[in-house]
């Protein structure tokens, strides 16, 4: 099977430019994201994310650890932004993205790094912490696309996306790679500071999987295009995983590709808090285990747990 990005047709009829134009307007009055702070980030205005026009990137490689359809055998290229739109108590990369450790590059720039990662032989390119950039990946898609680019695109994300961004990614991204961190308004405003998470979240998995459906693999097992599903488990039932997985199967699909992950540990200022004081227990990811098989989510992915209970980050070894 060959899927051509479907970028490339955009480009060709001149809506690649339309939407980046679309979004960089966005961006006077910032409403990129859920938050809609209304900065003018092409004034160099900080909102919730702290990110003003310029993308700022941690890093930039080919990364061997994401899920075996995603990276493959040659790698995933994956470009780290950083800040982030979430506040996680619990964030394990919270240098990055809460501290904003990385360099500011321009969309030039970042169409280089997309460039220089297909020429290493990267299946894909993979946006890491997207959804304050979205204008700013529009753009420097533009530019890249011009100098012979044609990867597909990896959304990576907390989840947490507003829907008219969305809509303007449609026909660019072509894998969608979501969090769902919770269900309860609760836990996201006390863990996340984002008490419409899930609302949030939910209304835009729906829009992810009509515009690209079910996870389409080569005859290698890479995928080309559609959507996986990304679910961290946290201890005391504090990520609500039987409703997350229950939506997932009742107003997704079935059909959807879920990534159970079990690498949670106490990390940034999760030990200011007793019940995110530990990682999970071998009990506690059965369980989920057993729930996604009670939902009949069979396409996927879960962890081994190793002897101290936490699977190493980004690990995938099992499939369901």
């Amino acid at each position: 099977m060959e899927i051509k990005p479907s970028f490339i047709e955009l480009y060709k009829t001149g809506d690649l430019g339309k939407k980046s134009r679309e979004a960089g307007d966005l961006l006077s009055s910032c409403t990129l994201c859920p938050r809609n702070c209304g900065v003018n980030r092409w004034q160099g205005q900080l909102g919730c994310c702290r990110s003003g026009f310029l993308p700022t990137v941690s890093s930039y490689n080919v990364h061997h650890g994401e899920e075996p359809p995603i990276s493959g055998i040659r790698g995933s290229g994956t470009i780290f932004f950083s800040r982030c739109n979430l506040s996680c108590c619990y964030c394990q990369n919270w240098p990055i993205s809460q501290l904003g450790q990385g360099q500011e590059v321009t969309v030039e720039r970042l169409a280089g790094m997309m460039l220089e990662l297909q020429q290493r032989g990267c299946h894909n390119i993979n946006f890491v912490t997207p959804s304050h950039m979205t204008a700013q990946i529009l753009m420097a898609l533009e530019i890249a696309v011009r100098q012979g680019f044609n990867l597909p695109l990896v959304y990576n994300t907390s989840g947490y996306d507003s829907l008219d961004s969305l809509k303007l990614l449609e026909g660019v991204i072509d894998i969608y790679l979501p969090d769902i961190r919770y269900t309860d308004p609760g836990a996201a405003e006390r863990y996340s500071e984002a008490g419409d998470y899930p609302e949030v979240n939910q209304a835009a998995l729906k829009e992810m999987w009509r515009q690209v459906g079910e996870l389409q693999l080569d005859d290698q097992g890479i995928a080309l295009r559609g959507m996986l599903v990304r679910h961290l488990v946290l201890p005391n039932g504090l990520s609500q995983t039987r409703e997350a997985l229950k939506f997932l199967a009742g107003e997704i699909s079935p059909q959807v590709h879920l990534s159970l992950m079990s690498q949670f540990f106490p990390a940034h200022r999760a030990n200011q808090t007793a019940e995110l004081g530990r990682s999970i227990s071998r009990e506690e990811y059965r369980q989920a285990v057993e729930w996604a098989e009670e939902f009949g989510l069979e396409n996927g992915w879960h962890q081994e747990l190793d002897d101290t209970g936490g699977g190493p980050p980004d690990r995938i070894v099992k499939t369901t």
